[in-house]
């Protein structure tokens, strides 16, 4: 099963500040070793991230380039993999297909990873674009994990509902339960 990962909130720390350098992406540790064992278990991992901090002028490709090298090597040092990681490097107001909400970064994933659809692919994320984007591209399901802007964003969801979006407390949290489901049949929705 492929995995869909956003990037700032779910894998890395995020307070609503722009991540300019490798000194400043501070990986959630849970997060690394969660995506670990996906790997190890048979899943594909993919990220995809919107970066208009690109746009903007605060950081540029080399050092996005960077962040994600850093990303890679962590896991890699637990034994995993990342197999695809994507960015949005535009600004919000430059109307790109690839910015979620819009599907672009999914369906470049798709692709890259010789896939004919995401009907099997879960989409993890911290904001209602995450979810909206993976439920958009055909995903099979949605998770929210309250790291990031996951909380802010599970109370607008108690508003304005989304679908079937499971909430986790954080990435370890889903992983231990796919993992589990992996093992011993489904599980309860959280």
């Amino acid at each position: 099963m492929l995995i869909i990962l956003d990037r700032d909130g779910v894998i890395n720390r995020y307070h609503g500040e722009y991540i300019c350098s490798v000194e400043e992406w501070l990986p959630i540790a849970s997060s690394i070793e969660a995506i670990a064992r996906l790997t190890r278990a048979g899943h594909q991992v993919a990220v995809a991230t919107n970066q208009s901090g690109i746009a903007r002028g605060f950081y540029d490709h080399l050092i996005l380039n960077a962040m994600h090298a850093q990303l890679e090597r962590l896991v890699e040092s637990l034994g995993g993999r990342v197999d695809c990681i994507v960015y949005c490097p535009h600004h919000p107001d430059e109307d790109c297909r690839c910015r979620k909400p819009r599907t672009g970064l999914l369906e470049d994933i798709r692709d890259r990873l010789g896939l004919s659809d995401l009907h099997d692919a879960i989409m993890v994320g911290d904001s209602r674009k995450d979810l909206e984007a993976g439920l958009s591209a055909g995903c099979k399901a949605a998770a929210l994990v309250r790291t990031g802007n996951g909380r802010r964003t599970e109370k607008e969801l108690q508003t304005a509902p989304l679908g079937q979006v499971t909430v986790w407390r954080n990435l370890a949290a889903f992983v231990d339960d796919l993992l589990d489901e992996d093992d011993d049949g489904p599980s309860v929705t959280r």
